[in-house]
């Protein structure tokens, strides 16, 4: 038996917002939030039962920088915001450099980064998101959408209730996994050499540790020979695969873990994914490590580099806009990042920040009456961002500007 026609049916409208959200982790919810701080009627979609996607659900508890190395601060509004919400518990603290009132030179040597309990955090976006009136839909799963002359006019779920049809002004995908972007016919890039990853928690008999495992992982997209199989993110085989083949050497480590203490017991392993990129947009613009300091007249943010001093980037909103679907837009690590940079923008903070430009440029959308992303006024939208104390600063540019 090769193919199965499915009986045709007719499915409920169920609801109606101006902004869609797929995705609840760190982009998604900021998306929401600023799509609703800006006047939209805001929903997010998420098919866990948690908020916050790899940060919480997948136990990466480093909130990274907001700065780039050398002393500047090069992120703030919703970033900065879910940063301090993140430990909020009391978990951790901000680096004294970083409060106000010190010099550049002592923040050279600290950058503004914290770590995070993923459980406390999750609770935290909960009620972020309900305070800022946004809808939240768990165990809900984005299968597909209804696309008329190039916009799509809604997004099919299915949850409980059934399945059902969620009609929109525009569409936030922060799924992850560009899976919007793949349904609406958006060309779109694949990454297949994911390596088993994933960092859990366990109780040594006095204390909880941390056991943060990895195998290497080249960030530019090529599978070292020592690493083993690659796993791509949008292969169904290939994402059971590497959830058991992870699991197996969580199991490899826990038994070394016993040997030297008897006392090891698991806690807390990753409940979803741990994959580090896995399906984006390919967009006009396509971000690069080339693209360092580079000016864009459409930039909606900016962000350092995690991995080192120096690199300042501008986010073009041309790298979040799907370029077939007027009212798509992508933000976190879906977006049009080439194989240079997408391990840069797929951090927790630049996702914060790719997700307030999108969520206001979805409100922008329905407050300026246009169809398509293309079309927004793109120094209104800056004005709008700059606002909300985004950083868009031309000072950090180069020759290569």
């Amino acid at each position: 038996m090769e193919n199965i026609t499915e009986n045709a049916k007719t499915i409920p409208v169920s609801a109606e917002y101006d902004v869609v959200v797929i995705g609840g982790g760190i982009a998604g919810v900021a998306a929401a939030v600023a799509a609703a701080r800006n006047g939209a009627s805001a929903c997010l979609i998420e098919k866990e039962f948690g908020l916050g996607g790899l940060a919480t659900l997948g136990n990466v508890i480093i909130y990274l920088p907001l700065c780039d190395g050398r002393g500047n601060q090069v992120i703030k509004g919703l970033a900065e915001e879910l940063l301090k919400l993140s430990i909020r518990d009391g978990y951790d603290r901000i680096p004294d450099c970083w409060l106000p009132g010190c010099d550049i030179e002592a923040r050279t040597k600290k950058r503004y980064q914290v770590d995070f309990n993923p459980m406390s955090f999750m609770l935290e976006l909960e009620d972020f998101l309900g305070d800022n009136h946004v809808k939240l839909y768990y165990d809900t799963r984005f299968c597909d959408v209804v696309k008329e002359s190039g916009l799509i006019k809604a997004v099919i779920v299915e949850n409980k209730n059934g399945r059902s049809a969620i009609a929109c002004g525009s569409v936030v995908d922060a799924s992850g996994d560009a899976d919007v972007c793949f349904r609406a016919g958006e060309e779109t890039v694949s990454w297949s050499a994911n390596v088993c990853a994933g960092w859990f928690y366990y109780f040594d008999g006095a204390t909880i540790q941390l056991e943060a495992f990895t195998k290497w992982y080249d960030p530019h997209g090529r599978l070292p020979p020592d690493s083993g199989r690659g796993f791509t993110g949008d292969d169904a085989d290939d994402v059971t695969g590497f959830v058991l083949e992870t699991r197996k050497l969580f199991k490899q480590r826990l038994i070394a873990l016993k040997q030297k203490n008897s006392a090891v017991r698991p806690l807390f392993m990753p409940s979803i994914p741990t994959f580090r990129m896995t399906r984006r947009l390919k967009g006009a613009v396509e971000l690069e490590e080339t693209d360092d300091k580079r000016y864009f007249e459409d930039a909606v943010g900016m962000t350092g580099d995690w991995r080192k001093s120096g690199p300042v980037f501008y986010i073009p909103l041309r790298a979040l806009a799907a370029v077939r679907t007027g009212n798509l837009i992508t933000a976190g690590r879906c977006i049009s990042a080439g194989s240079t940079a997408w391990d840069i923008t797929r951090a927790i903070p630049t996702c914060a920040v790719t997700g307030e430009a999108a969520g206001t440029a979805a409100a922008a959308l329905k407050q300026e009456n246009k169809t398509a992303f293309a079309k927004l006024d793109i120094q209104r939208l800056q004005g709008r961002l700059r606002e909300r104390q985004v950083i868009i600063d031309k000072r950090f540019t180069g020759d290569n500007s």
